[in-house]
């Protein structure tokens, strides 16, 4: 079995393939580039130099959400045109997820944290137990000290990982009351094999959609749809006044 996967749900922009258990090719960058600069130039370099025929992959899975919205759209854009043009279907595997995923067989909590601004992060908590990973909390977005208050109850120690690591860096020393640690740079963002790697899973688990049913998970709404909210609710609240 053959999975391509694709991430640009975050800051990092990442491609790869996976075959059955074997990793044949991983490209990411985290470097001042647009997704929309990236995402296509480094699928086109592993398709060269892996010579991949796109024909021959089973699946396409695509980090689904939640995470940067122009960075959603793009990877969400790209999976479902090839997923059109190859006749192969999509596989959505949540960002929150995957990130977890990284850490395979870690001891304790797993806590991904992405930055998703106003103090708030969108994370998850995970485990592993017998080898698998299991969902304690399905991801949401959340204030942080919310989470680090559950993360303090639940009493255990926990690793965190994410682009919400240095953002909220000091206020976790502050604020959490249990033991923690944070992931090593070669695991601390997200990587496209740990969604091809996870993605093999639920497509054998027969979790796919087609191309046309697939939409990315947002969790929240848009900065831009929060702002005419606002601007909206300031405009009745003036003609109120009035």
């Amino acid at each position: 079995m053959k999975i391509l996967a694709l991430d640009s749900s975050g800051i990092v922009a990442s491609v790869a393939v996976v075959e059955d258990d074997t990793l044949l090719a991983e490209y990411t960058v985290n470097y001042k580039k647009t997704h929309s600069q990236t995402l296509l130039p480094m699928l086109d370099e592993i398709v060269k130099m892996t010579e991949l025929e796109l024909e021959s992959i089973d699946a396409i899975a695509v980090a689904a959400g939640p995470g940067s919205f122009t960075g959603l759209r793009i990877g969400s854009a790209t999976a479902k045109g090839l997923g059109l043009a190859l006749k192969k279907p999509l596989v959505a595997v949540p960002t929150v997820d995957a990130l977890a995923y990284n850490l395979y067989d870690a001891q304790g909590l797993i806590c991904p944290i992405m930055d998703a601004r106003r103090k708030q992060v969108y994370t998850g908590i995970y485990r592993f137990e017998n080898h698998q990973l299991v969902t304690l909390k399905e991801q949401w977005a959340a204030p942080i000290e919310e989470l680090l208050d559950e993360l303090n109850q639940r009493g255990e120690m926990v690793t965190f990982l994410g682009d919400g690591v240095p953002v909220f860096r000091e206020l976790i020393a502050e604020k959490l009351h249990v033991p923690y640690s944070f992931a090593p740079a070669h695991v601390n963002k997200q990587r496209a094999a740990a969604v091809a790697a996870l993605g093999s899973i639920y497509y054998k688990e027969g979790r796919t959609e087609t191309a046309m049913e697939h939409v990315p998970e947002y969790l929240r709404v848009s900065q831009a749809e929060r702002e005419r909210a606002e601007r909206e609710k300031a405009q009745k609240q003036a003609g109120a006044e009035a």
